[in-house]
């Protein structure tokens, strides 16, 4: 047998450090990874879901990815209660009474197990750690705990459940604080001999896919078996080079023949060498040495027991040579120790790593996707609010220039629509006595006829001038207000959206525009008060007003005849047909100075005294030599001539010509009524195509300011975005660093448990 090499001597059933602390050391380890792993994969699920769910983020993160974390978090849910119940296993096997429950109890150093003569495993038992105080046993397929107190009743209990059968699996749940090995996640089945059963394809389904060591129990006085070996062939073609160790149980027998002892143990070795390296090709023949020991159970579970009771360990009946197969078991326990926990760490640990591996870099994979897509959201969203604040700039720029631009034409367009309308109507003024006389309807002097003449003249009037002013104006006004239109919808059409520029036109539609001049002759000439009364041309009245004027003739008549109307308007006498136009030299207009009372009465002393001189000595003069020449016939020539010229005055004084008369009264009134309207008209006519442009472009800058809002609420929309962008972006760069974390202590825990050890 080869040398095996040194072993450093611990007791790990008395606490020492024993390298089961590997496999609990890792699993902790491994524990704790995944729960932060588990913490981590949470985390970004509700990330991606809250990023999935953001209709704002544009699908930044898609449902499949969702999906995709979701399902590694159940999956990971799975794995740490899975981890939680991982544990190592050995399982021992052999030939009936071959002392495969006496190994065991040597190992938890008590008898746990019944063994012995007259006590045979009949069924596969467990035995494993709880942290209770007493011990108890769960059947397969119960869940009751059944209470056991000693090795009798349990033995009792097992020969007494005739459902057993060697299929069968019973737990035996033993108290931690009685049994140290147990401390550390370690489980030992003890079996029914190979030999009692052909059903091995069922065994090594149920109970040993999941064993990391398989402790074949052979008697060292006799030789391998090929039911040990048929059963081990079956457990090789299903596992891949399991871990087998081989105890020659019943070595204190060989103490009675020491001179063969050497011859036997080479005997044994090698052909369970053979065994495991040339039949089952479990480790090379180097190392195969390693896994054969020579022991007596029966006495290492005295010695321990004896040692348990403050005995000494050699007390009692012992064979010659009992220390060696002592240390000969601690080195199956220290070997046995050290393969369990490294096959355990890494049979129980290893997929699973690869499998937190894989998931982490899936879920990095994500993150990495996503923080891409967000920032290139985030530099296109960046640009488009520096494309919407650029035109948001330019429009209020822009409009502000157009503000001023539009003012100062639309001031320009209703300057010139004001002086057309007073130039127009001013030329009207003038041609009034044309549509006066274009005036026909029936007339007589009559009060009641008078009113309804006068009132049907206002409106023919009003119409008459009306239709001649937009003759004149309405069609070049209109042309200059379509004109402005269209120039402020041409120079506003760039600041509005695409949506409204295509509606431009039926925003502002096109219309003739139509000024209303509102001349309103029946209030301006309402105070019109004709005198179509006869009056002789060569009267007394006739020549105050030719002498003194209108006005001043009034004042003149008034103090003459007391009873003069006072509320007779200035109105010039009716002129008779051959008295000819009224008196011009003295118009009633605003260049004849009113006189005071003093120089009326002196201009008619004047005027009187000369008329009187001029006429008394006209007729002096006149009359002496007509008196002499012609004599009193003149006299009577003269005055016949002065009454037949008021005959015919009177005659003439029709209905006729008094509605002559009362046109001719009427057009010198309204002439100087319409006079005092015509700046307030044209100031109406300018107002109107003032109000047609400033409406028209408030309902472009409406617009305009409506593009404005939807351009601000833009900005606003895009800076909200580019944050939650940003918030995205930084909260998947930290999960992606969490997950390069994650990654190490994975990578690290590999380093340190799963691979092979220099």
């Amino acid at each position: 047998m080869a040398a095996a090499p040194p072993l450093r001597r611990t007791d790990s059933a008395r606490g020492e450090f024993s390298p089961l602390k590997h496999f609990v050391i890792a699993k902790k380890k491994i524990s704790d990874v995944f729960e932060q792993l588990l913490g981590y994969v949470k985390e970004t699920s509700e990330f991606v879901e809250e990023t999935c769910e953001n209709k704002a983020l544009e699908k930044i993160a898609s449902q499949d990815q969702k999906l995709e974390i979701q399902s590694y978090a159940d999956k990971l849910a799975i794995i740490k209660e899975v981890l939680a119940r991982r544990h190592m296993k050995v399982a021992f096997f052999g030939r009936t009474s071959n002392g495969k429950s006496t190994v065991i109890n040597a190992m938890l150093r008590d008898r746990v197990l019944p063994s012995g003569i007259g006590h045979t495993t009949n069924c596969f038992l467990s035995v494993e750690g709880t942290d209770e105080d007493k011990a108890y046993l769960k059947t397969e397929g119960s869940e009751e705990e059944k209470s056991i107190k000693t090795v009798n009743q349990l033995a009792h209990a097992l020969h007494m459940d005739e459902s057993l059968d060697a299929g069968c699996l019973v737990r035996v749940f033993w108290p931690k604080t009685k049994c140290a090995l147990l401390r550390d996640d370690l489980v030992l089945v003890d079996s029914p001999g190979t030999d009692v059963t052909s059903q091995l394809d069922s065994w090594i389904d149920k109970f040993c896919l999941d064993a990391d060591v398989f402790v074949l129990v052979a008697n060292s006085e006799s030789t391998l078996m090929n039911t040990e070996k048929h059963f081990f062939h079956k457990v090789n073609e299903r596992l891949s080079k399991p871990n087998i160790f081989i105890l020659n149980n019943r070595w204190d027998a060989s103490a009675n023949e020491p001179e063969y002892m050497e011859d036997v143990r080479k005997q044994h070795t090698d052909r369970c060498v053979n065994f495991l390296v040339e039949e089952l090709k479990v480790v090379d023949r180097e190392q195969a040495p390693n896994h054969i020991f020579f022991i007596s159970a029966k006495e290492v579970l005295n010695s321990r027991m004896q040692r348990a009771q403050g005995m000494p360990e050699t007390g009692g009946a012992l064979a010659e040579g009992f220390q060696e197969r002592l240390r000969e078991f601690q080195s199956f326990e220290r070997r046995f120790e050290e393969c369990i926990s490294q096959s355990a760490v890494k049979t129980k640990f290893e997929q699973h790593t690869i499998r937190a591996k894989q998931i982490t870099k899936n879920v990095k994979t994500i993150m990495d996707a996503i923080n891409i897509e967000a920032a290139e959201k985030r530099v296109a969203a960046l640009e488009d609010r520096e494309y919407q604040i650029d035109r948001l700039e330019f429009v209020r720029n822009q409009l502000n220039l157009l503000i001023d631009d539009i003012k100062k034409k639309i001031k320009a367009i209703s300057e010139d629509v004001e002086a057309k309308v007073s130039d127009a109507m001013g030329e009207e003024i003038c041609r009034l006595h044309v549509i006066v006389d274009e005036f026909h309807s029936d007339f007589h002097p009559s009060p009641h006829v008078l009113k309804i003449y006068k009132s049907e003249l206002l409106g023919h009037v009003e119409e008459g001038m009306g239709k001649n002013l937009a003759f004149r104006c309405s069609n070049a006004v209109n042309a200059s207000v379509q004109s402005t239109q269209q120039y402020m919808m041409e120079s506003m059409l760039p600041l509005l959206p695409s949506v409204v520029q295509s509606q431009i036109n039926m925003l502002v539609p096109s219309r003739k525009f139509d000024l209303s001049y509102d001349l309103n002759c029946t209030t301006v000439c309402s105070d019109f008060q004709e005198n179509i009364e006869f009056q002789f041309s060569l009267g007394w009245t006739a020549l105050v007003h030719r002498f003194l004027g209108s006005v001043n003739a009034e004042r003149a008549l008034k103090l003459v005849d007391q009873n003069f109307k006072a509320s007779r308007p200035a109105l010039p006498p009716a002129s008779t047909p051959s008295s000819g136009p009224p008196s011009i030299a003295a118009p009633p207009n605003h260049e004849t100075a009113l006189m005071t009372q003093e120089d009326l009465m002196v201009a008619m002393a004047t005027n009187v005294a000369s008329l009187t001189s001029r006429t008394s000595m006209g007729v002096v003069v006149v009359g002496g030599v007509v008196c002499k020449t012609v004599g009193w016939k003149l006299i009577a020539l003269s005055a016949s001539l002065y009454s037949l010229l008021y005959l015919y005055e009177r005659l003439t004084w029709t209905t006729k010509a008094k509605e002559r008369a009362l046109k001719r009264q009427f057009v010198d009134f309204a002439t100087e009524k319409l006079q005092l309207i015509v700046t307030f008209t044209s100031a109406n006519c300018s107002h109107q195509v003032q109000q047609e442009m400033a409406t028209t472009f408030a309902r472009l800058c409406q617009q305009v300011d409506q593009t404005q809002k939807e351009l601000e609420a833009e900005i606003r929309r895009l800076t909200a975005k580019i944050e939650q962008l940003e918030t995205v972006q930084s909260r998947s760069k930290s999960l992606r660093h969490k997950a390069t974390e994650l990654e190490k202590e994975l990578e690290m825990f590999t380093n340190q448990y799963l691979q092979p050890q220099q």
